[in-house]
């Protein structure tokens, strides 16, 4: 082996490297968003739950408590409620977190040492969960309740499985990492072989030859919802408390939502290898800022708002909603009324970039 053709062979292949700018800008890009996203948007210390209170003592005590709870930062009320039924609601259809419940006699059972105050968890986040138990044992001012008279009802996922968390999210994010990538790839495929020289002389428009490429990907991802479905049922019981009409409904929406960020994609990649790696770019802060893996209220404002922009986040809670909580999509509809407007800006933009010819 001779050093001067081995150095001419290096040489060539960073020349050709550097040539390749999308390569260069992943490999400066992915290791500066990762660490962007562990070092400012990752938290595991969740704060700002939201929240609601039933306070049915409605007194100088329970006022208090009220206070108290909310000084500790760990939840912000964004809703009102009067009974323990209006409390359930509002956490089956995603608009809190955790309920808190004063019964009436709250004066009374203080003084006796009873249980009282019931805080109500939305247990289809495990992280939550754990917040709330925390919140339970805060040392709180002399004016309320002790500690040992808090008591913690964990809702939909009260043996606290981490299977019942994540298999839900799971369908997510496979349908996320595989949909973008295979429509970007199969519209850069066609290119790269020459097969549009044949469409360029058919009558066919850029939405129809771009809406008819995708719909056989709609299945795909139909199918890999159900080997999911059957697999978390089958392996780790997962309880699937709404209609599947909800979850088919729910991947629906993502799986459309993805086929037109992967259309997207492919007017900007130039070859398949590109698309992946655009794919994967796409993919990172998804995973990492939909609620997933980490608590997204312990997210700080700025990575909360990158989050609404991707599928999806919003996927995450309509899914967990639906066969967790078993809620339906009518009580979940800010997160498929984003979906669809995704779909719609991002189509509109794929179509208006997308041209029928070589280049």
């Amino acid at each position: 082996m001779k050093a001067r053709q081995i150095f001419a062979v290096m040489v060539k292949e960073m020349r050709q490297m550097a040539r390749d700018r999308m390569t260069v800008a992943m490999m400066l890009g992915i290791p500066t968003l990762q660490l962007l996203l562990f070092g400012y948007a990752i938290n595991l210390d969740v704060r700002n739950l939201p929240a609601a209170v039933a306070d049915m003592a409605d007194s100088g005590g329970s006022r208090a408590l009220v206070q108290d709870l909310f000084a500790t930062g760990v939840i912000r009320p964004v809703a009102g409620a009067r009974t323990p039924q209006e409390l359930q609601t509002l956490l089956r259809s995603g608009k809190i977190k955790i309920g808190i419940l004063i019964p009436p006699d709250y004066e009374r059972r203080r003084i006796d040492g009873r249980e009282a105050m019931q805080v109500i968890v939305d247990g289809s986040d495990t992280s939550v969960q754990a917040t709330a138990r925390q919140l339970a044992q805060m040392p709180l001012d002399g004016r309320s309740v002790p500690q040992g008279q808090i008591s913690v009802l964990p809702l939909y996922n009260p043996e606290r499985r981490s299977a019942v968390n994540v298999v839900p999210g799971l369908i997510g994010v496979i349908l996320t990492m595989t949909l973008v990538m295979f429509t970007a790839m199969a519209i850069v495929r066609e290119r790269e072989r020459g097969n549009l020289e044949l469409l360029i002389t058919t009558p066919v428009s850029s939405g129809e030859l771009m809406v008819g490429k995708v719909l056989p990907y709609i299945g795909v991802g139909l199918v890999q919802t159900t080997v999911v479905l059957l697999l978390g049922v089958w392996l780790f019981k997962v309880p699937i408390n709404g209609s599947l009409w909800g979850v088919y409904g729910a991947a629906m929406l993502l799986i459309v939502a993805n086929l037109t960020l992967g259309l997207l994609v492919s007017t900007a990649a130039k070859t398949q290898f590109q698309a992946m790696q655009m794919a994967f770019f796409l993919f990172l802060p998804s995973i990492l800022l939909s609620g997933f893996m980490f608590p997204f209220d312990g997210m700080p404002k700025a990575a909360q708002w990158i989050a609404e922009v991707l599928p999806l986040t919003h996927f995450v809670r309509l899914i967990r909603g639906v066969i967790l909580r078993g809620a339906n999509l009518f009580e979940l509809w800010p997160d498929v009324l984003a979906l669809l407007a995704f779909t719609v800006v991002v189509m509109s933009l794929a179509i208006l970039r997308f041209r029928k010819r070589l280049d």
